[in-house]
């Protein structure tokens, strides 16, 4: 089985579902009209029948105003120890970590490090040739044409492994791109692990203490970080899958291989506070955040889906490793949030997510149901 930690073509594609879905509800309302407690009981109905048909395991949160409407955990963090799932639970991202990268690459624009329009090879040693043109923009934005590292044939038989930058690089630095940067989006991996080194070259630290001092330490965010097999993490969830319908642990990978792309780890209240520092300047100017905020091709901005869901604009983006599932959608012109942290890697977190929003704004959704099995030819 091959294990990608991105989840964003499903993404978009659960959002086109999420919009044909039929259930019945009232007549269309505001979200500011919309009764908290009527959505509390319609998000629990829905979460409590994907626990039973999707087997969701995890933690979500609604938000409105900066509000929480409702965060509750479901099923277990632990499933050998009977540990729940909580509020303060702790989850791996997978892709979710993209944002925090194209945070920190914006920080550094902003203090004169460095320019989304400069060419990657300014900051990486030993660049090849085809390499040459392809700016940090087209890293940010899935435009370089650089193969996808973890859709290699041996991906998942090396993933266990240690690895060094310059290791990992080389497993797709001599390989053909796989069109003329910034002609077309394609979605890899390997851009954001090139932007985490270029982070680490430009500012002179590590990519983990660069986001820790200068986005979790100033949004007051103390339970996120870049998860490690061998550190001691309060309230960590264990991470599982499903095989042939039972639940089994989540296969081993060493967190060096996600590095950027994919390796942090965060509660859903820690999300909160970043998705509401995004309203904010306190990281970035507002023309900054424009930035990050503009589509280019495919809707994709920086780190960032930007697309229409119920009419209404949505910034978000999904996440998968090995054990974990994950989403946040953002309706910014409502100050609407749904966030979904879950360790069953199966999870349809992206859809759960949709139809949380789709509840909040009284618009279309359907409760999961058990399927009924085919009547079989004798």
């Amino acid at each position: 089985m091959r294990i990608d930690f991105n989840r964003v073509n499903r993404f978009v594609a659960l959002i086109v579902l999420c919009l044909l879905f039929i259930h019945y509800v009232p007549a269309r309302t505001s979200a500011a009209s919309q009764p908290a407690q009527q959505i509390v009981v319609k998000a629990e109905e829905y979460i409590n029948a994907a626990v039973k048909v999707n087997r969701f395991s995890g933690s979500i949160l609604v938000a409105r105003d900066g509000k929480p409407l409702i965060s509750r955990g479901y099923g277990m963090a632990n499933l050998e120890l009977d540990v729940p799932n909580k509020p303060q639970t702790v989850f791996r991202l997978g892709s979710l970590t993209k944002q925090f990268t194209a945070m920190a690459i914006m920080i550094l624009q902003a203090r004169g490090k460095l320019h989304t329009h400069d060419p990657i090879c300014n900051y990486l040693s030993d660049c090849p040739i085809a390499w040459q043109s392809i700016t940090i923009r087209n890293l940010l934005t899935h435009t370089s044409g650089i193969p996808n590292y973890t859709s290699l044939p041996n991906f998942v038989q090396t993933m266990q492994l240690p690895s060094t930058h310059a290791s990992l690089v080389d497993r797709f630095k001599h390989m053909p791109l796989e069109f003329t940067p910034g002609e077309k989006f394609k979605y890899t991996n390997s851009g954001y692990y090139l932007l985490g080194m270029i982070i680490e070259q430009v500012s002179d630290k590590s990519y983990a203490s660069f986001l820790q001092e200068n986005i979790f330490v100033l949004l007051g965010m103390t339970h996120i970080g870049y998860d490690s097999h061998n550190r001691l993490i309060k309230h960590r969830a264990e991470g599982y899958e499903l095989q042939d319908n039972a639940i089994i642990n989540a296969s081993y990978i060493d967190m060096s291989i996600p590095f950027a792309a994919g390796a942090l780890y965060s509660t859903t209240e820690d999300l909160l506070l970043w998705d509401q520092a995004l309203y904010t300047e306190k990281l970035v100017s507002r023309k900054i955040l424009t930035e990050i905020f503009t589509p280019f091709k495919d809707g994709y901005g920086y780190g960032w889906i930007i697309t229409k869901l119920f009419d209404r604009q949505m910034i978000g983006h999904d996440g998968g490793i090995n054990g974990f599932s994950s989403s946040i959608v953002r309706f910014p012109s409502d100050q609407v949030t749904a966030i979904v942290l879950s360790n069953n890697q199966n999870a349809p977190s992206g859809e759960i997510a949709s139809s949380l929003a789709a509840i909040v704004f009284d618009e279309p959704y359907k409760i999961p149901q058990e399927r009924k099995s085919e009547p079989r030819l004798k």
